[in-house]
């Protein structure tokens, strides 16, 4: 009879669930891990930091469509991985945090790094419970990735203690795959949606993170161009119609929602970004499609509210509103559109120095491509890129999500280019995030991973700098300041390529150049510390 000790049966469970990679932050309580994984041709890229390695497994969740895994050791390992899996929680990623800890025979004694772990998660992982018996370890990993990947999406939290993955049992078979089957809308919630966007007008419909999570872009074109409907799109949806087709609209969201007459939200939460559904016009017709029933009929009451898979309902309703067209809606939202388009473009053509962000993001989006991966690590850089870039494909954009942490652009980007070596991956990064992990270069130069940092710098925390001048006044505005550091020398400082450029000109050819170094690379781009405000397109801090 062969035995395995728990570190084996975790890297088995992990391999029979088809994950590849471990991103970890080494310690003692979790080796056994590390040799499992080893024995069964599992990845493991190492980080500097636990939170980096958390982010880096949101992002492998979010690109495979399937488990991400982070393992840190007990204690601080733990602590630094909290707000990469409350990130994951707010994002709906399915992710798997193990966390080493004190052996289970000296519970309660005082060991090395021992505290209450799992009651720190309760609040923000979709479970978090303590593995006690080593034979237990592959039922409760099945268990948890079912967790994780059912209904909405989420983390969960996994303490193994040293004693347990030590500690060695009879071999045992693993269980099959989780997967999940998508849930069938029902006969009955089809016909009311039917009926509601038949006798529409103005429909609007918008695509957020569940519309790319089930794989629902195909049928969310088909039904746009079969319906003339506009659509917006939010969250991991970006991508899942491109923003270049003609139905898919940026600029005018707020006034197509004041005028609708039929408002359909698929995986969209009521939250601070449609501005909670208070500016929705309060006489339409309100469809609401989730996968989470506490999503359902928050700070507004649906006409129609609905679990299920968000590409079986858009199938559905292609199939249901043949012969329905909005052309004339479409249109004069175009028309609104486009006038809203010519605005930026003004902006967008702006040669001053130093250079405005939205100048900055023109140049980027004449690098990015259909083969390009897009991340974006700021504030006021990104929120003018966001309404700059064109992106094409699902999953071509990746973003915090709605806890907005900073910090995951390196992270995530290591994760990306990891499991798409063929793709090029570029991080948009402001300098306030470069600082929180821009240290990870050392992991992507470890592992040759050659990503790109693109860092608009404006020598402070931007979002939050202005409205804080516009409240106390320029002179007293306090704790927003920081050096205008050449990031790129950082980078190149620790075996990356590196450059700065200050022309708009310039921004272009030097990304090319970034991406023929074959290293990971940062350019650093000095920006405008007012460019937002002179624009009059500053994001507030608080929405």
């Amino acid at each position: 009879m062969d035995f395995l000790h728990g570190g084996e049966l975790i890297a088995r469970a992990l391999k029979a669930q088809g994950v590849s990679t471990l991103y970890t932050l080494c310690g003692g309580h979790i080796a056994p891990i590390y040799e499992g994984c080893l024995n069964n041709n599992l990845a493991i890229i190492d980080f500097r930091h636990e939170q980096a390695a958390a982010h880096a497994a949101d992002a492998h969740a979010r690109l495979t469509h399937n488990i991400g895994v982070a393992v840190v050791t007990a204690g601080p390992g733990v602590t630094d991985a909290v707000t990469g899996v409350a990130n994951a929680f707010q994002a709906r990623s399915p992710m798997l945090l193990i966390g080493g800890a004190a052996p289970l025979k000296t519970k309660g004694m005082g060991a090395l790094q021992e505290m209450p772990q799992t009651e720190m998660f309760k609040t923000f992982t979709k479970a978090s419970f303590t593995i006690e018996r080593t034979e237990d370890i592959p039922a409760l990993l099945f268990d948890a990735f079912r967790t994780a990947l059912s209904g909405r999406p989420g983390p969960v939290f996994i303490e193994v203690p040293f004693d347990v993955l030590f500690n060695a049992v009879d071999a045992m078979p693993m269980p099959d795959r989780v997967t999940i089957e998508p849930v069938q809308p029902e006969v009955g919630d089809l016909a009311r949606m039917f009926e509601i966007l038949r006798a529409a007008r103005k429909p609007v419909l918008i695509a957020g993170t569940q519309v790319y999570w089930d794989g629902g872009h195909v049928a969310l074109r088909e039904l746009a161009e079969q319906t003339a409907m506009p659509v917006f799109t939010n969250g991991a949806g970006r991508g899942t119609l491109p923003m270049t087709h003609p139905n898919c609209l940026k600029a005018v969201r707020s006034a197509a929602t004041r005028d609708a007459d039929a408002i359909l939200l698929i995986g969209t939460p009521l939250d601070f970004r449609l501005k909670y559904g208070q500016d929705f016009n309060a006489d339409a017709k309100l469809i609401q499609i989730e996968n989470d029933p506490a999503e359902l009929n928050h700070n507004r009451a649906a006409d129609v509210a609905v679990c299920a898979d968000a590409r079986l309902v858009l199938e559905a309703l292609a199939e249901g509103l043949q012969g329905v067209r909005y052309d004339e809606w479409l249109s004069t939202l175009r028309g609104k559109e486009d006038r809203k388009d010519a605005e930026l473009h003004d902006w967008q053509s702006i040669e001053s120095l130093p250079v405005n962000h939205f100048r900055f993001a023109a140049e980027v989006n004449r690098f990015v491509d259909n083969n390009t991966i897009v991340i974006g690590d700021g504030g006021d850089i990104v929120s003018a890129c966001a309404k700059v870039i064109d992106l094409a494909q699902p999953g071509q954009w990746l973003d915090p999500g709605p806890l907005g942490t900073l910090g995951v652009g390196l992270p995530f980007a290591i994760a990306a280019k990891h499991l798409y070596p063929e793709k090029r991956v570029l991080v948009i990064n402001g300098d306030g995030s470069f600082g929180l992990n821009g240290f990870e270069f050392d992991t992507a130069i470890r592992f040759g991973l050659p990503i790109v940092s693109i860092v608009g710098n404006d020598a402070g925390w931007g979002q939050i700098r202005t409205p804080q001048k516009n409240m106390v006044g320029a002179d007293r505005a306090v704790a927003t300041s920081l050096a205008p550091t050449r990031y790129d020398r950082v980078v190149a400082a620790l075996g990356g390529y590196g450059e700065q450029v200050e022309s708009p000109d310039s921004i272009l050819p030097a990304l090319e150049r970034a991406y023929a170094s074959g290293l990971p690379a940062c350019i650093n781009v000095p920006l405008d510390p007012d460019g937002m405000s002179k624009t009059g397109a500053s994001t507030p801090y608080i929405v």
